[in-house]
């Protein structure tokens, strides 16, 4: 038989039977849509995760002084072995875009009758591009007052808020510990972490001041690198650890007195169980399209049962069972097709409301729908094909008589 005969045949009894065709193609529209849906969901989260990781730093590095013990467990050491000095040596490598000297306590902080127990961090002019952070008012404090111990400092979003309330600070003069502090800046919010500490619940000043002015040290906590290239950090943990060994004076065999750490084992494992996410939550949906094909099974052995006669007469005048074959397998896959497409309109529209109530990002990848119409179609095939070989071995004269 002719393709384009066997399809307008399929066509015909399909449309026929028009409520039964739409019903049948239930099962196909929820599982396409809810594929389609999930893997969107998964996707959107995933590069939000990957956006807020890389505006945190993830091409950044911390190097903190003690040593990491074989289960991966850092052992500080008594005393801070890192200094302003091994992070002005670190700037001048060449995989090493901008260098941060860090050390923090905490302190209150007071504006006339306003008190605010804060995280007090000193940090250089680079902490800004280190951590792609920048003030939204005022300015942030340059390498000039940093190296005259400048009592000059940038509010986070809470303690101005605490502080002065809807009042800009920018110029006023607060005290933190014993020493008054000019006000040049405030941070934009940047929120909380994963842990849900507040990142804006801190004053940022120059680390020279925090050393000589508040603590009185001359070490520094540790010391914060963003790298030139994400591909880079593992040169760049290698050359700083070359060159930290040198500077500290490490004879071979002895262990480091400072470890690197970076986001990067951070960053595969989230984008591992996002992978993972995105393959139960799809399997989960296309229960939904197995359900479907079931439907579609059943619906045609109905068919078949119901046009017994019609397939004995075609086989009278000449039909084979290749041609019956050919037409049952067509109206399962075009039921299943049908129901893959609208499945992809529905699950798009279901995507785009999901995202615009609740602000979740999503991104339906053309993958996603291919992946899901073809396994809508391969469904048709799978689950026609025993319909349709029932009919085609019909003996034609039980088909006849068959009342």
């Amino acid at each position: 038989m002719n393709p384009l005969v066997a399809f307008r045949v399929s066509y015909r009894a399909l449309r026929k039977n028009k409520v039964r065709s739409i019903l049948t193609t239930l099962g196909i529209i929820i599982g396409v849509a809810a594929v389609i849906t999930m893997i969107a969901l998964t996707q959107g989260a995933k590069q939000l995760i990957e956006e807020q990781l890389i505006s945190l730093g993830g091409n950044s590095l911390i190097i903190n002084p003690g040593k990491r013990a074989g289960s991966g467990v850092t052992q500080s050491s008594e005393s801070n072995t890192l200094t302003a000095e091994d992070a002005e040596a670190i700037r001048k490598l060449s995989s090493v875009a901008h260098v941060s000297p860090i050390l923090d306590t905490t302190e209150h902080v007071i504006w006339n009758n306003r008190n605010w127990f804060t995280a007090i961090v000193g940090v250089s002019p680079e902490f800004t591009f280190i951590n792609d952070w920048f003030p939204e008012r005022g300015n942030f404090f340059t390498d000039e007052e940093v190296t005259n111990t400048e009592r000059v400092g940038v509010l986070g979003r809470t303690v101005a808020f605490n502080l002065f309330g809807y009042q800009n600070p920018v110029g006023e003069t607060v005290r933190i510990g014993n020493n008054s502090f000019r006000v040049i800046g405030v941070m934009s919010t940047i929120g909380q972490t994963p842990s849900g500490k507040d990142q804006d619940d801190i004053v940022l000043i120059p680390y020279t001041t925090l050393q000589k002015r508040i603590m009185g040290v001359t070490d520094v906590e540790n010391i914060s690198i963003s790298v030139r290239d994400q591909n880079d950090i593992p040169f760049a943990e290698s050359q700083i650890t070359q060159l930290l060994r040198e500077r500290h004076q490490i004879r071979p065999g002895i262990e480091n007195d400072f470890f690197v750490k970076s986001q990067v084992d951070i960053i595969e494992r989230i984008f591992t169980i996002s992978k993972i996410m995105t393959i139960l939550l799809g399997s989960i949906a296309s229960i939904s399209l197995i359900v479907g094909g079931i439907g579609i099974m059943n619906i045609m052995l109905v068919s078949v049962t119901e046009r017994i006669k019609e397939i004995g007469i075609r086989m009278a005048v000449g039909a084979r069972e290749k041609d019956i074959l050919i037409q049952f397998l067509i109206e399962a896959v075009v039921l299943s097709l049908v129901g893959g497409l609208i499945g992809i309109v529905l699950g798009i529209i279901a995507t785009k409301t999901a995202s615009f109530f609740t602000e979740w990002p999503t991104l339906v990848s053309l993958s996603s729908i291919i992946i899901a119409f073809s396994f809508a179609a391969i469904i048709g095939i799978f689950f026609g094909l025993y319909p349709a070989k029932k009919a085609s071995k019909l003996d034609p004269i039980e088909a006849l008589r068959y009342e």
